[in-house]
């Protein structure tokens, strides 16, 4: 069920969880997003599978959203060699079982970026499927509007009245225009 809002649309995102035994003494579990559900119904951390001491769990659904002014970013991740989508897991210290909380998701690198800055989530960078792929590039088509460059136009410095543009103005002579100004003798008592 995709919902369509003014310049923007949404699509429900089920997001896939792995717990691995972690590989240091100080880590006992490895969490990792490891995959995406276009489409999937809500869920709480709903065990998928489980085998040799791994398991992947149906973490959360959440709306992955797009919007108009964030075409240029859609576009730029639809370039990339593995298109993506970013998962942001937020520590849940209310579980002991699981410590992370699926709290975002977006289709654009650059808020993915935003929150690799923080040092207490994890973003992870999950393959978007070809059908979320082209659903995007539909979105990005119907809504992208290419900014113009414009060059910047140097001032005319010389226009500028009163100012030759060396040394101090408050030394009033033409000999020595870069030495500093003098203090009267009243300034030194």
């Amino acid at each position: 069920m995709t919902f369509v809002f003014p310049n923007s649309q949404s699509i429900p995102l089920g997001v896939v969880v792995r717990k691995s035994p972690g590989v240091t003494r100080w880590a006992k579990w490895a969490w990792r997003a490891v995959g995406i559900l276009p489409g999937a119904g809500p869920s709480d951390w709903t065990v998928l599978r489980s085998e040799g001491g791994v398991t992947e769990f149906h973490a959360a659904t959440l709306p992955l959203k797009l919007y108009a002014s964030d075409t240029e970013a859609y576009a730029h991740e639809l370039q990339t060699r593995q298109p993506s989508v970013y998962i942001v897991l937020s520590p849940d210290a209310s579980s002991r079982d699981i410590p992370w909380k699926v709290t975002f998701v977006t289709a654009s690198p650059y808020e993915g970026q935003d929150y690799c800055d923080s040092a207490e989530v994890l973003v992870e960078k999950v393959p978007m499927p070809d059908g979320m792929q082209a659903w995007v590039a539909d979105f990005v088509t119907r809504h992208h509007e290419e900014e113009a460059f414009v060059k910047r136009k140097r001032r005319d410095w010389q226009s500028e009245a009163g100012e030759d543009g060396i040394g101090d103005a408050r030394i009033a002579q033409d000999s020595d225009v870069y030495r500093s100004p003098r203090r009267s003798v009243g300034a030194l008592k």
